[in-house]
């Protein structure tokens, strides 16, 4: 799977925990931009984790601050996972 596809993805996940927001891009940050708590960002990291079937290490998890970063340890992990 591609990048932007990766990352439409999340964003659409985004916007279902965060409808009052319209306006969420790659370089949106998670915690600050979207307010989302510490619960909310691990439960989102968790549905993400089952979308794309990949498991995200909690070191590389405290690394993610935008939806870009997201995408890009998704697509890293997802195509580290099928080689």
């Amino acid at each position: 799977m591609q990048l932007s596809e990766i990352r439409e993805q999340i964003i659409a996940g985004l916007h279902q925990a965060r409808p009052d927001v319209p306006d969420i891009g790659g370089a949106t940050r998670i915690v600050q931009d979207l307010e989302l708590d510490s619960v909310a960002v691990m439960d989102f990291i968790l549905s993400v984790e089952d979308r794309f079937d990949i498991s995200i290490p909690l070191d590389r998890v405290a690394d993610i601050v935008t939806v870009d970063d997201l995408a890009q340890v998704v697509e890293r992990l997802g195509n580290a996972e099928r080689a």
